[in-house]
């Protein structure tokens, strides 16, 4: 069995990315999103033209053992996970406190920190008794700053980050990689991005900073440096990164 690289928020940028490279290094791709299965189904295709093994499942991460089972369906049948990409969004839009229900703040705490949790509690043991994995985390800037109007997604993503600090603390020592990664800009992706401003505004948005100009980060060059996190030798660990594109001041500038 070769191993499996799980990825939890597979759409067609980071999540489809990440699964696309780890699959060109030997590893099982396991491919897990929410909806849209004709787009799962393209994902997974293309990895098995460009000579990988992939393996896609819609996945309602917040519906209740819905992670718990598929990690022990994937473990039993497929083979054992090696990395685990927990890759999911938890925006809910920006609203002032006065329009944030108690339903919608907690629904991105369920999304970005209680389904982390979920898979850190279903994963993390199996790979203590190999001794060996890596957890890899996207985030995002409202992880370390929170912002107006986004009152679930800072307190679900800073949730999110501690989170994986405590991970750290008990599983680093046990031989596994627990890696949280803030995304700190915008993302060339029509999954996210590309549906948050529409087919015109996000083209417009590309040709204006995207494409030649480098001012998009592109999710291949991303996945670039997920692998190179798990790939990382043990005594020089990265624990947390920010990524954005040169142009963009980084998050404590502004």
């Amino acid at each position: 069995m070769k191993p499996v690289c799980l990825v939890i928020g597979a759409g067609a940028g980071i999540g489809g990315s990440v699964a696309k490279r780890f699959a060109k290094e030997g590893y099982h791709s396991v491919l897990c999103r929410r909806s849209d299965d004709e787009g799962l189904k393209k994902l997974v295709s293309s990895i098995k033209a460009d000579g990988g093994e992939a393996t896609g499942y819609l996945l309602n991460a917040i519906k209740e053992n819905t992670i718990e089972e598929r990690i022990e369906q994937i473990e039993s049948e497929i083979g054992p996970i090696e990395v685990v990409l927990f890759n999911l969004g938890a925006q809910v839009g920006n609203k002032p406190l006065e329009e944030t229900t108690y339903k919608i703040f907690e629904l991105g705490w369920r999304m970005a920190t209680f389904a982390l949790f979920r898979t850190a509690s279903a994963v993390c043991p199996l790979m203590e008794t190999r001794g060996k994995g890596t957890v890899l985390v996207t985030s995002s800037t409202a992880a370390v700053r929170g912002n107006a109007g986004q009152h679930s997604h800072a307190a679900a993503m800073g949730g999110r980050r501690m989170l994986c600090q405590s991970l750290n603390a008990q599983y680093a020592p046990k031989g596994i990689h627990i890696a949280h990664i803030v995304i700190d800009g915008a993302v060339d992706a029509p999954d996210t991005l590309g549906k948050i401003l529409g087919p015109e505004k996000f083209q417009k948005l590309r040709e204006n900073k995207g494409l030649d100009k480098d001012g998009l980060m592109l999710p291949t060059k991303i996945a670039d440096t997920y692998l190179h996190l798990h790939q990382q030798h043990r005594s020089v660990w990265t624990h947390e990164l920010d990524l954005r594109a040169f142009s963009d001041l980084a998050w404590w500038n502004h």
